[in-house]
């Protein structure tokens, strides 16, 4: 079994997510996992499937997403740059390594050629650049540095799809998705400088961990702090939840799609935390 994560830029119309989710597992996928998101319009899908079989999956739900997603203006907190944003093939221990990463490139071959989209690779398939990097300035932004050259697709047209912009791919280990919110009455300002404090490579940096401040207008003008934990090994979320408290009381937390179990070792009885569920979980039922 291999898993898959891929993220829509939708988080906001039902039907338009079970269409998608449908999808999925009409190709050949489990849908373990759907965390949809209105602020962050963006919803994100766990599936399993076999290797060999997955990469088939992830690209029947991605042509249902490129004919109903138009990310041209699209109003989302959450950087992106594409309908199916990113489609990481995950591999829960080394030996699937190999497996994930021919899946993954299969994938990438399959977006570009079955629905017409610019596929760019990340991570240790593209020498370690980042979705960061490739989200800056979002479409329009990625869709200059094609023009001027300064980008190129791993796969597909070296153009932007008019209103499905492109999709990131990677084989990884598990990323955590994990979101601190603090407690009234911070701000955003409050969320944004504790963001850039704890990310990796701030002053107080966090190995492995990438994260941004935000508001939840969904959620009554709550300040959050985003996070994605690529090592959660090396930073437990117990370590994320210490370092936020440092600075500003946490009311709750989030957990966005599935975690290994492990993630959470130590965490505090305290804290809260929706959609709490593991991979170990998600597998078992």
């Amino acid at each position: 079994m291999l898993l898959a994560v891929p993220n829509v830029s939708e988080g906001r119309d039902e039907r338009t997510l079970d269409a998608i989710g449908g999808a999925f597992a009409r190709g050949g996928a489990r849908v373990l996992d759907v965390h949809a998101d209105p602020d962050h319009h963006r919803a994100v899908f766990t599936l399993g499937a076999p290797a060999g079989e997955l990469a088939q999956a992830l690209l029947a739900g991605a042509r249902e997403a490129v004919a109903r997603i138009d990310v041209s203006g699209h109003p989302g907190l959450h950087p992106h740059v594409g309908a199916v944003d990113v489609a990481p093939v995950v591999h829960l221990d080394r030996a699937r390594r190999g497996q994930a990463i021919a899946e993954a490139l299969v994938l990438g071959d399959l977006l570009g050629d079955e629905l017409d989209l610019p596929v760019f690779l990340y991570g240790a398939l593209a020498g370690g650049r980042t979705r960061a990097e490739l989200r800056r300035g979002g479409p329009r932004e990625l869709a200059r540095r094609v023009a001027m050259q300064d980008l190129t697709p791993d796969f597909g047209p070296r153009r932007l799809h008019a209103t499905a912009g492109a999709t990131l791919v990677a084989a990884r280990p598990p990323l955590v998705a994990f979101n601190v919110e603090l407690a009234p009455p911070a701000t955003e300002d409050d969320a944004k400088r504790i963001a850039a404090l704890i990310r990796e490579g701030g002053p107080e940096g966090l190995t492995g961990v990438r994260a941004i401040g935000l508001t939840l207008h969904a959620r009554e003008a709550v300040a959050q702090v985003s996070t994605n934990v690529e090592d959660h090994e090396a930073t437990p979320l117990a370590q994320i939840v210490a370092a936020v408290q440092r600075h500003a009381p946490v009311a709750e937390a989030e957990l966005v799609g599935l975690a290994p179990q492990s993630a959470f070792i130590d965490f505090p009885d305290d804290v809260p935390v929706r959609n709490r569920r593991t991979v170990e979980q998600a597998l078992a039922q």
